[in-house]
């Protein structure tokens, strides 16, 4: 199986590339660790499609340049698309988030938004905003090493209410310490659309060390989410969310 590579540029720069590029570490890791030499061939997603790419160039780093690998993109290959699941999922301990982030992305999240929730601890939530660019490198890494077509989209911590204001997914699920028996699998079951195989949009929501606040369960209900449960274990927040995309991507992968 090849080792596959998500571009950093692509030329044309719309439509079906036909040239792409990886720059910086990527290109350094690729040019002088694992010692890509012309001609070698990979797979490379660049603008979304997935292709057939040989090397046709090794640039190492020079005095105000970057590393650079060049490819030529031959025949397009088959890819699977991310599962349509938007993660909104609460900041708490940076090492066990960005656990998370990685995990998340490997099973094949589209989307995922640190919230700052009311629990969230002082001095992460103010922390939290100089981590976005480490947290998109860990889904741009973790989505090569799982062979996925796409990087999902990490967005910048927002605050709970302005990211619930934002939310546009159909169904729209919160796991709750609260909730004793509707499960996720239930929850689940009205969107599920066997007939044509088709997958709605989700959202699903991953609160902090502590839970939810009843205020912001107030603020979920306005903004017509359902509470559901995992069972009757307390869980990490990063088991948590993992257990339950593990769940959502099983029941939508096999309707």
């Amino acid at each position: 199986m090849r080792r596959r590579w998500i571009a950093d540029t692509w030329s044309p720069p719309t439509g079906r590339p036909t040239h792409a590029a990886l720059t910086g570490d990527q290109a350094a890791h690729l040019g002088r660790v694992l010692r890509a030499q012309p001609g070698q061939i990979f797979d490379v997603v660049a603008n979304g499609f997935l292709h057939r790419a040989e090397v046709t160039e090794v640039r190492a780093a020079s005095t105000g340049e970057d590393a650079q690998v060049l490819f030529t993109l031959h025949e397009e290959l088959t890819a699977d698309a991310a599962l349509p699941i938007h993660l909104l999922l609460a900041v708490f301990k940076f090492d066990r988030f960005e656990w998370a982030v990685e995990k998340a992305t490997e099973l094949g999240v589209a989307r995922i938004t640190p919230v700052l929730a009311r629990r969230t601890e002082k001095h992460l939530a103010l922390a939290s905003a100089k981590r976005a660019e480490r947290w998109h490198r860990i889904a741009l890494e973790a989505s090569q090493q799982s062979r996925r077509a796409d990087v999902p989209e990490v967005l910048a911590p927002t605050p709970l209410a302005a990211a619930l204001t934002l939310e546009t997914a159909p169904a729209r699920i919160l796991l709750s310490e609260t909730e004793q028996s509707l499960t996720l699998a239930s929850a689940l079951a009205p969107n599920l659309q066997p007939a044509t195989g088709n997958r709605q949009p989700l959202a699903l929501a991953i609160g902090p060390e502590g839970g939810w606040t009843p205020q912001e369960m107030s603020l979920f209900a306005t903004h017509a989410w359902t509470p559901v449960t995992l069972g009757p274990r307390i869980l990490r927040a990063e088991t948590a969310a993992i257990a339950a995309l593990s769940i959502a991507s099983a029941l939508t992968t096999n309707n």
